[in-house]
């Protein structure tokens, strides 16, 4: 098995084909499994890998994004406000617990705002 290649490229790829080369094992040579193409384990020593995770902050969320013209959007059902006694809510649903269980709905009032949830 040859060692040496040609072209130069990601430490992760096989030089020979491209393929992505399998992780370093106890063996002491890596090989392609499309091309046999093999290269020492001791190559991959200098290879740093770095990872981070980067959270969305909560003001740009698409939750903490909802403007009051927002809320009113959506269907309009003939539902009275338990607070304020208005005939009318903007309703929508969403699958809050298990795949098998109903639906959660949400009732806001087009008039003082106030929410409501309704399990199905």
């Amino acid at each position: 098995m040859d060692t040496t290649s040609c072209f130069h490229g990601d430490a992760d790829f096989c030089p020979e084909c491209g393929s992505v080369l399998p992780l370093p094992g106890l063996e002491d040579k890596v090989t392609c499994q499309r091309c046999a193409f093999a290269i020492d384990v001791h190559e991959f020593e200098v290879h740093v890998i770095k990872s981070s995770v980067v959270f969305n902050s909560l003001e740009s969320s698409s939750a903490a994004m909802e403007t009051e013209e927002e809320v009113e959007k959506g269907p309009v059902i003939d539902r009275k406000c338990s607070r304020c006694g208005h005939e009318g809510m903007v309703y929508h649903t969403r699958q809050m617990r298990s795949a098998d269980e109903g639906q959660t709905v949400f009732y806001t009032c087009t008039h003082c705002r106030y929410q409501e949830k309704e399990d199905s």
